[in-house]
Parts: structure tokens; C-alpha cells; sequence
């Protein structure tokens, strides 16, 4: 397995997923490369817990924005997708997702959490991770941490962001904004 480090390729996936439509379809990272998209990868720990839903939601809800910087979404966890979709049919108040705008994966068989460095093994669910992959398919950011925490998705959409301008943008930078300049 090659080391996961950005600046490098980010490893390639395919997996089984509960669509946006609720069918039940494949998802890769080589189908987003040909479709010359970004990719925002997130692993969460696992469904029906408390905190996951609130930025499975969260992402859901700003999934427009994401699309409109040609980049998709893929949640995934080590979950079927029978129990996605279980999930995904259950209302937000009671503690469910409702309807979804972006895929979520099963990682059913641990590969994907584990080439990406997400797979607390002796418990068989992901860390909360999130990989930005550019379409030429190099990973060009990544953050792991404590499954307790959300994510900002303010924050994912400004690094997205700020990725994509291919320049220097320093501390506190905010779409924008400009970016630094080495003369």
C-alpha cells in the first residue's frame, strides 16, 4: 500500500452506495477523475449515533455549493447499504437523515478506512476523516480526528475553495479574498 500523504494520488475506490435517489449504485473515485470533478470524501464512524447525522446533514443541506465548485460528496462509513438506506428513510426528528443530496458508501469490508488511515480495526468503524481530491486524483487535503467532533462544513467549502485557486492563501483567508503573490 502506498504511503497516504498529500501531493500524492489519492487511493483509488470503488464502492456500493445508496444514491441521492435512494437506488443502490456504485461510486469511485476513478468515475469522478473521467468527470473531471473534485472529490470531498468523508468517513464517519457509524449510522443511527448522535453526532453523524448532524454534518451528514449539514453537507446535505450546503450540497448545492459543493456542486457549483464541481466537486462531489461520498460519505462512507463500514455500515451496509441496507442500513444507509434504513437511515436515510428515517425522518430527521427522529434522529434519521431524510432525503440526502450525495451518495453514502459501504465500507463494508474495511479496505477503503484502511487505505486511508481512518479504520479503528478492533472496533471495525472509521475515524471521522476528510480527504479533498483534486480530478487528476491527488490527494490535496486530509484531517482526521476525534469521533466525538463534527465537521464545519464553512470549513471544507473554504478549503475547497481556496484549493482551487492555485494560489498562496494565507491564515484566515475567505473566498474572495486575495491570495498572496511571491513578488
Amino acid at each position: 500500500m502506498a504511503e497516504l500523504k498529500v501531493g500524492n494520488q489519492a487511493p483509488r475506490f470503488e464502492m456500493d452506495a445508496v444514491m441521492a435517489n435512494k437506488e443502490f449504485k456504485k461510486v469511485s473515485l476513478d468515475e469522478n477523475i473521467k468527470n473531471d470533478k473534485w472529490t470531498v470524501l468523508f468517513f464517519y464512524p457509524m449510522d443511527f449515533t448522535f453526532v453523524c447525522p448532524t454534518e451528514i446533514t449539514a453537507m446535505s443541506d450546503r450540497y448545492e455549493e459543493f456542486e457549483d465548485l464541481d466537486a462531489e460528496v461520498i460519505g462512507v462509513s463500514t455500515d451496509t447499504v441496507h442500513t444507509h438506506l434504513a437511515w436515510i428513510n428515517t425522518d430527521r426528528k427522529n434522529n434519521g437523515l431524510g432525503d440526502l443530496n450525495y451518495p453514502l458508501a459501504a465500507d463494508t469490508n474495511h479496505v477503503v478506512s484502511q487505505e486511508y488511515g481512518v479504520l479503528i480495526e478492533e472496533e471495525g468503524i472509521a475515524l471521522r476523516g476528510l480527504f479533498i481530491i483534486n480530478p487528476e486524483g491527488e490527494l490535496m487535503y486530509q484531517v482526521v480526528f476525534d469521533n466525538n467532533i463534527g465537521r464545519d462544513v464553512n470549513e471544507t467549502l473554504r478549503v475547497l475553495q481556496a484549493l482551487q485557486t492555485g494560489g498562496l492563501c494565507p491564515a484566515n483567508w475567505k473566498p474572495g479574498e486575495k491570495t498572496l503573490s511571491l513578488s
